[in-house]
């Protein structure tokens, strides 16, 4: 209960509101990457603390938003071969592919089980000797290590029926990707527990191009100190990275974490729902662990050209063009019990954000 005690103080909350009040005066764009971020903006009222010139932009930090219809498609179709058992997160079992989702698969006779921990998936492989046992891995750099250690398990365990279809993302291309945006940025908030693995370094395209970076926890104070930071940085023309999560983040990150995944991965292309391509921004088994990459067993090729469902602008959403409530989906066709879009998915989506905190956000002109 500590932090939840210390991170969420209401007269150090109005203190740090008084000054990002009186430090700012120019219209400043923030983008927060993470969808935690995103969450506790909106759940604690952040957004009313803050002046008018100041607009808070939700990005593309939603593992489960960003995972392509066609990865999907791919899990979809691996799980329709009777010699596989397909295991995911539960997150991912409800975003729309192409045609179905994986929850429609599985009430179609697929045998789709949700798990808690790749490791779990290592464990179904051990139990299941007979069938070939694919873990959809998701996420950012932040679960890429887990996934890695949970190969290296099943190598330990000469288990020859595990594989990965890893839909996993890495950080530094879609961030070089929101500086080629049409939208306006004037600094971001920086994922506090991407970072904690990849350090800091990955931030210097965006300070080198004039953009503040703040690495922030998930806390009340932990994003207005954040924002306060952005905002001096603004206000004084300095751009570089700095750190208010610094009881979870150094500067190196997790060394660690870092050698797992370069030893079992290497860099492939990804496509990002709504985004597009981004060369070397995606990770696949590979050099002593092929023998894991679930693409290379069934001969998979993920498709990179797909387009959002009809009247959907999650798109739009992810590179902070457009907020939920510009889209007519929103709360109408589209909620979190039937969702059109993947940001209405995930309960670190931006529409499942909005959808449950009733929250419009204001817009700098």
């Amino acid at each position: 209960m500590k932090y939840m005690t210390e991170f969420r103080d209401g007269k150090i909350a109005g203190k740090i509101a008084r000054a990002i009040n009186s430090e700012s005066n120019k219209k400043i764009r923030i983008m927060e990457f993470c969808g935690g971020h995103t969450i506790s903006l909106l759940k604690y009222g952040i957004q009313d603390l803050l002046p008018d010139n100041i607009e808070m932009v939700s990005g593309p930090g939603c593992p489960v938003c960003v995972t392509s219809k066609a990865e999907i498609d791919a899990a979809i179709e691996l799980s329709e071969n009777p010699d596989v058992i397909l295991a995911s997160f539960g997150d991912m079992i409800r975003v729309p592919g192409a045609s179905m989702s994986l929850r429609q698969s599985k009430a179609k006779g697929s045998d789709i089980r949700i798990v808690y921990s790749p490791d779990d998936a290592v464990k179904i492989a051990g139990d299941n000797p007979d069938k070939k046992i694919v873990f959809f891995a998701v996420g950012f750099e932040t679960t890429a290590p887990v996934t890695a250690s949970s190969v290296k398990l099943a190598e330990s365990m000469n288990l020859k029926n595990y594989f990965v279809l890893s839909a996993h993302k890495t950080t530094p291309g879609i961030l070089s990707a929101l500086l080629a945006e049409e939208v306006r940025l004037d600094g971001f908030i920086c994922p506090g527990h991407v970072t904690a693995i990849t350090g800091t370094a990955m931030y210097k395209p965006l300070t080198d191009a004039g953009k503040p970076c703040v690495v922030s926890g998930f806390e009340p104070l932990d994003i207005l100190s954040s924002i306060l930071l952005v905002v001096r940085q603004v206000e004084t023309g300095i751009a570089k990275t700095e750190i208010s999560y610094s009881r979870v983040v150094a500067p190196s990150g997790n060394l660690r974490a870092q050698q797992i995944m370069n030893e079992v991965f290497s860099p492939t292309d990804a496509v990002w729902r709504g985004i597009g391509v981004i060369p070397d921004n995606g990770l696949k088994a590979d050099g002593d662990y092929k023998r894991f990459n679930a693409c290379a067993e069934f001969d998979i090729e993920i498709e990179t050209d797909e387009k959002e469902t009809k009247g959907c602008i999650c798109d739009k959403i992810l590179r902070g063009l457009n907020k939920p409530t510009d889209c007519k989906l929103f709360n109408s066709a589209c909620t979190p019990e039937d969702p059109i879009g993947a940001c209405m998915v995930s309960d670190e989506g931006t529409c499942s954000i909005y959808y449950r905190f009733g929250r419009k956000g204001k817009t700098v002109a």
